[in-house]
């Protein structure tokens, strides 16, 4: 199965101003959905650390030849330019994206979220 083949639409965390009635034990009320979940809904995870990484591209090299790059070196990758980048959250590949300058500093959009089959 290929990666493309897995792409699936980001999330959409804003309500129309409804959330799903949740009982005492965290059930969905009868009736409600539960389909579209707000923020808040998520607070509980938000300190939960997590590392993520954007991998712009790789390059295979001898050690003697990387102990000899210094400043200015060129070191060609194995993508193309406007190739997107990969996202991963703790060695997982998560997402695709962009490389956007936002100011002086650079930053990456997500474009699509990868869903991968959980053996």
């Amino acid at each position: 199965m290929s990666d493309t083949d897995n792409k699936v639409p980001l999330p959409d965390l804003e309500t129309d101003g409804q959330t799903p009635t949740v009982d005492d034990a965290g059930a969905l009320a009868p009736g409600d959905e539960g389909g579209t979940h707000a923020a808040v809904d998520l607070e509980a995870l938000f300190d939960v650390p997590v590392r993520v990484s954007a991998i712009l591209g790789r390059a295979r090299m001898p050690v003697g030849d990387l102990l000899r790059l210094g400043p200015g070196a060129v070191l060609e990758l194995d993508r193309k330019v406007g190739e997107a980048i990969d996202i991963y959250v703790n060695d997982r590949l998560v997402a695709r994206g962009e490389v956007v300058l936002v100011e002086d500093r650079l930053g990456v959009t997500m474009t699509e979220i990868i869903r991968t089959e959980q053996n």
